[in-house]
């Protein structure tokens, strides 16, 4: 279960935990089960039934939840490695664009597990934070998607053809005891440096011109859009969890990058994109030191 702890809240063992139910009534308990869906398309599924669900049926920000099977659920493929170990490929090559495409799958298929993490594990907050982070569960799932079906129709491949590393789940469970960690580390600054990365993206694709390149492209165009918008949901509740700790939201995100050890953006930023996302000019300037 879970308690404040100087505005943090934080993991206690609960007295006898329990395997959560097959099928929970509540909206963050089925929020846990679809976590542990090793499936890619049940878990799709199932986060988009979840947001649908969420207009008619209210959070209990008050639930005390506690899962004692192994988190995230994943499928036996890909095989999951260091990330040093990723082997890079030109997307000159079909082979290459094929294993381009897979990488960025295997990122929103975390994206879902990270959206339904929030969503399942931090008691106490108002109810559109739960409604927020099931709303962007449904969004990864779209994405994800959208790129295993460019992935079978248009580059003979499939997800779990290519080895994948897990680095954004890592500090999701870094940050596991410390929601304030979790807003400011994981959408702001793991997932804002997709904003980033997918411009640079999108021109390799487009200088290979080829037809799948193409419409990769197209897809990644989606996806940014509604990234932005993703990474502002959690600019907004690290704002949030700052003003109602007294925190300088400033201060505290860089004594935070130091702690937990979080990977700086690599230059060009997308200035444009994450301004929008919420980051003032200010917050720019200090990511841009490098």
């Amino acid at each position: 279960m879970h308690c404040f702890n100087q505005g943090a809240i934080v993991e206690t063992a609960p007295a006898a935990p329990a395997q959560c139910a097959t099928a929970p009534a509540s909206l963050r308990a089925q929020a846990l089960a679809a976590l542990q869906l090793a499936d890619p398309d049940a878990k799709c599924a199932a986060a988009l039934a979840l947001h649908a669900l969420a207009a008619t049926l209210a959070p209990d920000p008050g639930e005390q939840l506690a899962c004692a099977a192994a988190l995230p659920g994943h499928p036996p493929r890909p095989q999951l490695t260091d990330h040093l170990s990723v082997p890079r490929r030109s997307p000159a090559t079909r082979e290459g664009r094929a294993a381009l495409i897979h990488s960025i799958a295997h990122i929103e298929f975390n994206a879902i597990n990270l959206a339904l993490d929030a969503a399942w594990r931090f008691a106490g907050m108002p109810e559109a934070f739960y409604r927020d982070w099931l709303r962007v569960a449904a969004d990864e799932a779209r994405h994800f998607l959208l790129l295993r079906d460019h992935l079978r129709a248009q580059l003979a491949s499939d997800y779990g053809d290519f080895a994948a590393h897990q680095g954004l789940w890592s500090m999701c469970e870094k940050t596991a005891h410390d929601i304030t960690a979790r807003m400011a580390l994981v959408p702001r600054t793991l997932e804002a440096r997709g904003l980033d990365a997918t411009p640079l993206i999108q021109r390799k694709l487009r200088q290979v011109g080829t037809p799948d390149a193409l419409a990769a492209v197209a897809i990644l165009d989606t996806i940014v859009r509604e990234e932005v918008d993703h990474v502002a949901i959690g600019n907004h509740w690290y704002q949030w969890l700052c003003a109602r700790l007294g925190l300088d939201a400033a201060a505290h995100y860089a004594a935070l990058v130091q702690r937990y050890q979080a990977p700086r953006p690599r230059p060009p930023l997308n200035e444009a994109a994450r301004r929008a996302a919420g980051f003032s000019d200010a917050e720019i300037a200090w990511l841009q030191q490098g």
